[in-house]
């Protein structure tokens, strides 16, 4: 049990729950661009600025990176809304039906 306590897993865990965030907003995205379309990305914008405003303000390093990591995914988001879009635009992921498209 001294090997425990002479380990730190703090960086593990920010591997971990990085690899969580990222895998987390790739269906969200998917998911916004079927249902809203690239409209929704100030709402990425607004969480974004959130997760830094929480990243600075925090005293704890493990949640202060956490935040960071979860703002710029946000911001990576943005982008991958947009993109999205030019990947239904090719017909590799579905339209919505019930939604009218630009294209």
């Amino acid at each position: 049990m001294e090997i425990f306590d002479s380990l730190h897993f703090s960086g593990l865990i920010i591997g971990i729950c990085t690899f969580l965030i990222i895998g987390f907003f790739h269906p969200v995205v998917v998911k916004c661009e079927y249902y809203f379309g690239t409209r929704c990305w100030w709402v990425f914008l607004i969480l974004g600025l959130g997760g830094i405003v929480g990243s600075l303000l925090t005293d704890h390093v493990l949640a202060s990176t956490l935040l960071g990591v979860f703002a710029f995914s946000s911001f990576w988001t943005i982008k991958e809304i947009f993109e999205q879009e030019e990947r239904v635009k090719k017909g590799w992921f579905p339209k919505n039906p019930k939604r009218t498209y630009k294209f």
